[in-house]
């Protein structure tokens, strides 16, 4: 599937994965479950959180993490894929 296809199909997603004051690795095994079983989920990434650096960053991070792909950052929100 390609990246606007992917983008397409992000917009409607509702968020699902909040990344907090306790950070990325608070939410690693909840982004992987949710990625277990959906090919894309919406995480937002609120102020407390975006101490430690962008969302661009922190997305980039995460994705890491749970082995998956940034598909799309916008604002404070990202979509990742597997």
């Amino acid at each position: 599937m390609d990246r606007e296809e992917l983008q397409r199909r992000a917009h409607d997603l509702d968020v699902t994965v909040w990344v907090g004051k306790s950070g990325i690795e608070a939410v690693v095994d909840e982004l992987d479950d949710q990625l277990s079983n959906e090919d894309l989920v919406k995480t937002k990434f609120l102020r407390a959180a975006r101490s430690d650096g962008s969302t661009e960053e922190l997305a980039a991070t995460l994705a890491d993490r749970v082995d998956a792909d940034v598909v799309d950052t916008r604002g404070h929100t990202a979509v990742f894929y597997r």
